[in-house]
C-alpha cells in the first residue's frame, strides 16, 4: 500500500536526520518568535524535521491522552523532536487556535471535529494534508471527504489526518430477538410482536429513537436519496432537504410513529429509550458506541448491527463524525508538526489508539484485522461507517438543525404533511443562510 510504504519511507530518514538533528533544549517559545501570519506550508520534496524542532500537542483527555503521550513518545525516539502534550478537547481546539494561533501560542499538531474544518480554513488556521493522494487510498471515504473543504478556488482539499470514526448503528435485545433485521419491513415485524406483551404495568416498545433528532433521521432521508447540500455537501446553494426522497422519509418516520412509537417527541428522550433497553423492555434501538458501556455495565444481552435496508433496497446512510489532526498554518516548524500529524495517523499508531480508547481506527487495512474483527460490536459500527456520510463540515450547517428538528417534530407529533413540513424548513434554512457572513 502507497501510504504505509511512504509512512516507512519518512521514519526511516527521520531517524538519519535526527541523529544529525539532536535534541533541543525545550519547547518555550521567545516573544520574538510569535507569527502573526501563517508560515509557508511544507512541500513534499522538503519534509523532513526543521533543525531544532520542537512541537505542541494539543489533544483529548482520559485514554486519548493516554494514547497521544504514547504517540508522542515514539515520535520523539524516531525522530528526534520533542513533543509537549496539553490537554484540549478536540471540539475546544479551534476556537482556542482563533486567538492562540496568530499569537504564536497555539498546538503546532492538534485534534479537531471534522464539522469545525470549515470555519479552520475560513479562518486559515490550517495546512493542507500534502499526503492526500495516499489518504485518499488508504483510508475510508468518509474519513476523507470529512477531513476535506471545498477552498474559495472551488477546489475539494483534504486537511486533516484522520484518526478516528464514529457513527450510530442499530442495538438490539438478544434475549428478546435472536438475529438482528436485515431490513425495515422485518424489524417492523419482530418489534410488533414485542410490544404486543405489553401490560398496564409494565410497557413494552419494539424499537425507539429520537425522531426528531437529525443526526439520527439524516440516515432516512439519505437512504431514499434525500441529502442536505449538493455537490456531495459542498453547495449551500442547492439543498436536497425536501426533495422526492426526502419527503418518501418523512412518510417513513410518520409510519415508524403510527405503528411502532406512538409517543410525543417529547416524551422520546435518551435517557427515556436507555432506560428501557437496560431494563430489558425494548428490542431496537438506535444509538452510537457512546452506549456501549452503558448497556453493559445494566448487564443487557444485547449486540449491535448494521442499520437494516429500506423498501428501496438501499441502507440508510447515518451521519458519521471524523476526529482528525491538523496542522497549525501558524506553525514555526511545519514540517515536523506534518511528520507527526501523518505518523499519528499511520496503520501502527491507529491500531494502538484502538487498543487504547476503542475508537475505531478510520483506515481500510485494519477493519479485517483480526483484533477488530473478533469485537463483534466494532465490526458492526464499521460496517455502518462504510455506509456513512459526514456530517457537512460547511459553516452553513448551523442553519440546518433547528429548522429540521421542528420539521421531523411536525410530522412526528402533529401529523403535518411531510411534503408541507419539510418546504417549510428548506425556506427557514434558506431565509438563515442568507444571513451569515459571506
Amino acid at each position: 500500500m502507497a501510504f504505509k510504504k511512504t509512512i516507512g519511507t519518512l521514519i526511516s530518514g527521520a531517524l538519519l536526520t535526527s541523529l544529525l538533528v539532536g535534541c533541543t533544549n525545550g519547547n518555550e517559545k521567545e516573544p520574538e518568535e510569535v507569527a502573526n501570519e501563517p508560515n509557508e506550508p511544507p512541500t513534499e520534496e522538503s519534509l523532513s524535521p526543521e533543525e531544532g524542532a520542537h512541537l505542541i500537542l494539543w489533544d483529548n483527555g482520559d485514554e486519548e491522552a493516554e494514547w497521544a503521550a504514547y504517540v508522542a513518545e515514539t515520535f520523539e525516539k524516531a525522530y528526534g523532536v520533542p513533543v509537549e502534550l496539553q490537554e484540549v478537547g478536540h471540539t475546544d481546539a479551534p476556537t482556542k487556535l482563533e486567538t492562540d494561533g496568530p499569537a504564536g501560542l497555539g498546538a503546532d499538531v492538534f485534534n479537531a471535529a471534522h464539522d469545525h474544518l470549515g470555519k479552520m480554513v475560513s479562518a486559515g488556521l490550517v495546512y493542507d494534508n500534502y499526503y492526500a493522494s495516499d489518504y485518499k487510498e488508504a483510508f475510508m471515504d468518509a474519513s476523507v471527504s470529512g477531513a476535506s473543504y471545498v477552498d474559495q478556488d472551488g477546489q475539494l482539499t483534504m486537511y486533516g489526518f484522520p484518526l478516528a470514526i464514529e457513527t450510530y448503528a442499530l442495538y438490539y435485545n438478544k434475549d428478546i430477538v435472536e438475529e438482528p433485521p436485515t431490513t425495515w419491513e422485518e424489524l417492523f415485524t419482530t418489534a410488533k410482536a414485542f410490544q404486543e406483551e405489553s401490560t398496564n404495568s409494565e410497557r413494552r416498545f419494539g424499537f425507539m429513537m429520537e425522531p426528531a433528532n437529525f443526526y439520527y433521521t439524516h440516515a432516512f432521508m439519505a437512504g431514499y436519496g434525500g441529502y442536505v447540500f449538493g455537490d456531495q455537501n459542498t453547495n449551500a446553494k442547492d439543498l436536497g432537504i425536501d426533495n422526492e426522497g426526502a419527503i418518501k422519509s418523512g412518510h417513513f418516520l410518520a409510519s415508524m410513529h403510527d405503528e411502532l412509537l406512538p409517543l410525543a417527541i417529547e416524551d422520546i428522550t435518551g435517557d427515556v429509550i436507555s432506560s428501557f433497553f437496560n431494563e430489558g423492555n425494548l428490542a431496537y434501538r438506535i444509538s452510537g458506541p457512546w452506549d456501549v458501556r452503558n448497556h453493559e455495565s445494566a448487564g443487557v444481552n444485547f449486540g449491535v448491527a448494521p442499520l437494516p435496508l429500506l423498501e428501496n433496497g438501499e441502507a440508510p446512510q447515518s451521519f458519521s463524525g471524523i476526529k482528525a489532526y491538523y496542522v497549525n498554518s501558524y506553525s514555526e516548524y511545519p514540517k515536523a508538526a506534518t511528520l507527526l500529524a501523518q505518523f499519528a495517523s499511520s496503520e501502527e499508531m491507529l491500531l494502538k489508539r484502538y487498543e487504547m480508547t476503542g475508537q475505531l481506527p478510520p483506515i481500510k487495512s485494519l477493519i479485517e484485522h483480526e483484533l477488530i474483527q473478533q469485537d463483534d460490536i466494532s465490526t458492526a459500527f464499521l460496517e455502518q461507517a462504510l455506509q456513512a456520510v459526514p456530517m457537512p463540515n460547511m459553516p452553513e450547517m448551523i442553519s440546518v438543525w433547528g429548522p429540521m428538528q421542528v420539521a421531523y417534530t411536525s410530522i412526528w407529533n402533529d401529523g403535518t404533511d411531510p411534503e408541507q413540513a419539510l418546504k417549510a424548513a428548506r425556506e427557514q434554512i434558506e431565509d438563515a443562510i442568507a444571513t451569515l457572513s459571506p
